[in-house]
């Protein structure tokens, strides 16, 4: 199956642009979220690691490479986990194919990814430092309130967090808490105290 992947950070986006609608393909997936969710944390993401672990996908069709994601090393972990399933991503905009056609690594395609891949992070790093100095000033002037000192989320709103749901479903499947913390993004002790909470012992 081959499957088309569109993303737009916000509903109101159009994706017609990504779709390419005249690209053949058998199946088209679309999430409307930031790009800085891990690419398997997202409900698109999540259907089409559904359609990798039941070996249904043989090709992911995307726009191109920021679609994927904004983090440089989540996108490289996201392709990982299609070169080990020895599923191919095709980025149309940049010409650019994971696997060769034998199914080995595309050690071209991986060194353009990694520079593009830099070069989303660094905008997406000078956005974030737009809006620290616009937090900055908002606290001098005063107008700025943030968290409430002493308040934490209760164990419910904790578990109920999509990144948190889906490791409690992978721990479930007996993956390793490094493998959890890989495709969903999460760190290590997040993992743990997941575990713990759930009496999850994989």
């Amino acid at each position: 199956m081959k499957v088309l992947y569109t993303r737009t950070s916000t509903v109101e986006q159009n994706s017609e642009r990504q779709s390419i609608k005249s690209l053949d393909h058998d199946l088209l997936v679309e999430d409307k979220c930031s790009g800085a969710i891990p690419f398997f944390d997202r409900e698109g993401g999540g259907r089409i690691f559904s359609l990798l672990e039941s070996k249904e996908l043989n090709e992911l069709v995307v726009h191109q490479i920021d679609r994927l994601g904004r983090n440089l090393m989540d996108i490289l972990t996201t392709i990982k986990v299609f070169n080990e399933k020895k599923v191919n991503i095709h980025f149309v905009q940049q010409g650019l194919r994971t696997l060769n056609d034998d199914g080995s690594e595309n050690d071209i395609s991986k060194m353009v990814i990694s520079i593009l891949g830099v070069v989303a992070e660094m905008e997406r790093k000078m956005i974030r430092e737009r809006q620290l100095e616009g937090i900055a000033i908002a606290k001098a002037k005063g107008k700025y309130q943030g968290r409430s000192k002493g308040t934490s989320e209760d164990l419910v709103r904790f578990l109920n967090k999509p990144k948190n749901k889906k490791a409690i479903e992978l721990i479930k499947k007996g993956y390793k808490n490094i493998e959890v913390s890989k495709v969903v993004g999460l760190h290590l002790n997040t993992i743990t105290k997941i575990k713990k909470i759930n009496n999850l012992k994989k």
